[in-house]
């Protein structure tokens, strides 16, 4: 029998209370702390909105500091106080919370309420506000729809279990320990998988330049060596900025990566070609509807002479020659003339298209342990979740006869 069965056992046979938090802790509502004031040194300060994406269950190390002076106005946090974030973008997130173990002292603002209780284990209660259970609960006091708000007042309604201080104790060195493997399996496997990936874009780069060399072409069939500007014709994109185009839409891409969101596109599935400031991976393939700006070029073909994802798999196997042709000292630019002086060896149009439809497989091939990677991931978090919420579930003992109804 393991540790937590005994204590169960010995404890709490019969099931444990569930009571409403506000009557087994002290709640406290922060308020202000715009994050102008945060600071690179100073008072330790818990944001609501760094509970979303920089803390786990707990933390001894702050995400953000303010001035000693901004500091004094706000609501404290000791060493073992949750700070819960009642407000969120989503349901699934509000709610939950972080526990401050740091040495010093801390303190929050809006958005956020400190919890404080001697009856229930703050990092216990911390586990129980991610589980299942808690979900439920909240779904009944939250309000609002693209901002979801759970109130100080709201939140101390929700029934809480509350095992002995033992048993929760030991769910938490449990769910600590659990936590840490995880963590460490994930780490693990996101290494092993990006080693497999990269060695798999090694490959399919080598493959790739390998099948558009001339000597390879020619090996298979006739080639014809054509200038570049015989083959494309290129179409720039066009100028939109974040203040005045920014949406929620589609991608915006330059040269480089994306930039921003809009709500238009003007391209879509293309090979874009950077104009300014140019690396040494210049050319990439953007899938989907998207906004190309003017920095980036994109082209059509000439189809009685070539096939379109083939030049597109010439040029990127030809990065390193375009960015060679660029010119500029401090920012290297694209020279357009250059760029289409280019000699492009072409076979027939079938072995073209054979050669562009290998290269789509096996760049299938890469994508595919890519997206593997989130899947597995997500597996594992699900399966770490489901344990959670077992542990954390209990059946809830019987009033006795003094209360019962």
């Amino acid at each position: 029998m393991s540790r937590l069965a005994e204590l169960i056992e010995e404890l709490c046979p019969d099931g444990v209370e569930y009571r409403p938090l506000g009557e087994i802790a002290d709640l406290q509502r922060g308020s202000g702390m715009p994050k102008k004031l945060f600071v690179d040194e100073g008072i330790p300060a818990i944001h609501y909105g760094h509970i979303f994406t920089k803390y786990g269950i707990h933390t001894k190390c702050a995400a953000a500091y303010l001035a000693p002076e901004d500091a004094d106005k706000l609501t404290r946090v000791y060493p073992g106080d949750l700070v819960l974030a009642n407000t969120s973008e989503n349901l699934e997130d509000v709610g939950k919370g972080v526990v401050w173990l740091g040495e010093a002292e801390g303190v929050t603002g809006g958005h956020a309420t400190v919890v404080r209780s001697k009856t229930v284990d703050s990092v216990f209660l911390s586990y129980f506000l991610r589980t299942e259970d808690f979900a439920l609960k909240k779904r009944k006091y939250s309000q609002g729809t693209k901002v979801v708000e759970l109130s100080a007042a709201n939140l101390s309604k929700i029934d809480i279990p509350v095992p002995p201080l033992e048993v929760q104790r030991e769910i938490v060195r449990i769910l600590d320990q659990f936590t840490t493997l995880e963590a460490e399996l994930e780490a693990e496997l996101e290494a092993e998988l990006e080693a497999e990936l990269e060695a798999r874009r090694t490959q399919y780069e080598h493959y790739r330049n390998h099948l558009l060399s001339y000597d390879s072409l020619a090996a298979r069939g006739p080639v014809e060596m054509v200038k570049l500007g015989e083959c494309i014709k290129l179409s720039f994109g066009e100028r939109i900025t974040k203040m005045h185009d920014a949406g929620t839409r589609y991608p915006v891409f330059g040269g480089g990566g994306a930039s921003f969101m809009t709500d238009s596109f003007n391209r879509s599935d293309e090979f874009v070609i950077s104009r300014f400031a140019l690396s040494e991976a210049c050319v990439r393939f953007v899938p989907g509807e998207f906004w190309l700006l003017d920095s980036g070029i994109t082209f059509d073909v000439n189809e009685s002479l070539c096939v379109k994802r083939y030049i597109g798999q010439f040029l990127l196997s030809r990065q390193i020659d375009i960015y060679r042709k660029s010119a500029g000292a401090a920012q290297r630019n694209l020279k357009t003339a250059e760029f289409l002086s280019m000699g492009v060896p072409l076979p027939r149009l079938s072995e073209q298209r054979r050669i562009a439809d290998l290269l789509d497989r096996f760049d299938a091939l890469v994508n595919d342990i890519s997206a593997g990677l989130p899947a597995e991931i997500a597996a594992r978090r699900a399966q770490y979740e489901h344990y959670r919420d077992r542990l954390l579930s209990f059946p809830e003992k019987a009033a006795s006869g003094d209360d019962a109804p």
